[in-house]
């Protein structure tokens, strides 16, 4: 009945969504149960203040927290392009072996779209969070590392086709059978257990053989092993589509698509389209979850935007419906179905921070203290 949950409460404008956040769930759970469930809400350290105090951008005692509870929620955290500390995202996703990022993506009548018809979209996308080129195997042009490599695949293994092996960089795709195994089975279970009939293994395999090309070959080998008499009822349908192809088709025929599967690269691609299409990934939520252990750990899936931080404009959206898919995780279905109801009538009226306000017809801009306040109230009501 009371729920301790860790927090990050993030780096940029993380302190201010997870504000907000936090104040929408405990109304939201409080109206629903009468004041019988709780959350405790844990804080625990990560990013650029965690640095400043405990030298480490992921104390252990973060991860530890995260391990005990089995369930957490993030804010937005930094990780700089090119050199420095490597995402703290992907550390975090390995360190725990949260194999799926799972991104639904939905359209909030009201919400302006630079597409037509954003009602269509309705997907829920499995991306795999450990593999791939996120796995972090790389060498920096021009060090010893990269020479060492480059002369290993020549002279060892015959590769010939490195145009520029002095200034070239090397990275590593690995890409194992469990681990997309493992991905595609959560998906599939996922579709039945919601009734969605089609799964669709989004990859490229028709240029990368082996690694995006056997994701494709054992999800449909896992398939006809393991879900034989789904397929042959008719409750289930596996098929593929090729990356590229897919990006189009996600646009002109939304429809033909319900859950996803896909590798870590273009499952960060796609989802981010996706939410491109039903208003951004200001209103986008996601989930870093091991299906096996139960351990998730959900987040806003925007970055720390710095150069609005503090200044009571930041959409909270994205981390607030993490929060909801947080508390369906938990199975606290009435308090999630408040919120949603909430932001419906919100956005309905014109109601929202700037970013969306401006964009709709009836738009009435609001900041982020006073939508978290407006949201509050119409739960309550």
């Amino acid at each position: 009945m009371k729920q301790t949950i860790p927090f990050i409460k993030g780096d940029g404008v993380g302190p201010e969504v997870t504000a907000s956040m936090q104040a929408i769930l405990d109304a939201a759970i409080a109206k629903a149960y009468n004041g019988e469930r709780s959350i405790d809400w844990l804080e625990v350290p990560a990013g650029g203040e965690a640095y400043e105090k405990y030298g480490s951008y992921m104390p252990d005692q973060t991860v530890e927290a995260f391990r005990k509870y089995n369930i957490g929620i993030k804010g937005p955290l930094m990780t700089p392009v090119g050199g420095g500390i490597r995402s703290l995202n992907v550390y975090l996703r390995q360190t725990l072996d949260l194999f799926v990022c799972l991104r639904p993506v939905r359209w909030f009548k009201g919400i302006e779209s630079p597409v037509k018809h954003p009602e269509a979209v309705d997907m829920v996308v499995f991306r795999e969070n450990t593999e791939d080129i996120y796995a972090g195997i790389e060498w920096e042009s021009g060090t010893p590392e990269a020479k060492k490599f480059y002369d290993f695949i020549s002279q060892e293994m015959g590769v010939k086709k490195v145009r520029f092996p002095e200034t070239s960089a090397f990275g590593v795709k690995p890409v194992s059978k469990e681990g997309s195994e493992r991905l595609i089975r959560a998906a599939i279970e996922y579709a039945l257990a919601h009734g969605r009939k089609t799964v669709t293994l989004v990859h490229k395999g028709n240029i990368m053989k082996f690694t995006e090309g056997g994701f494709k070959k054992w999800g449909y080998e896992l398939a006809q092993r393991e879900y034989a008499k789904e397929l042959e009822s008719g409750h289930l349908e596996i098929n593929d589509c090729i990356c590229d192809a897919f990006l189009q088709n996600a646009l002109l025929k939304p429809q033909a698509y319900s859950v996803v599967a896909t590798l870590n690269l273009n499952g960060d691609y796609v989802s981010d389209m996706l939410a491109a299409q039903v208003g951004g990934i200001g209103i986008s939520p996601g989930a870093n979850i091991n299906y096996a252990t139960g351990m998730a750990i959900f987040e806003a899936t925007h970055g720390t935007a710095p150069d609005i931080a503090g200044k009571n404009i930041v959409n909270p959206c994205s981390n607030l419906l993490s929060g909801v898919m947080m508390l369906e995780h938990l199975g606290w279905d009435e308090a999630a179905a408040l919120i949603y109801k909430a932001l419906e009538d919100s956005f309905a009226e014109g109601c929202a921070t700037a970013d969306l306000a401006r964009l709709m017809e009836n738009g009435k801009p609001m900041g982020t203290k006073e939508f978290t306040s407006h949201i509050i109230n119409l739960i309550k009501a």
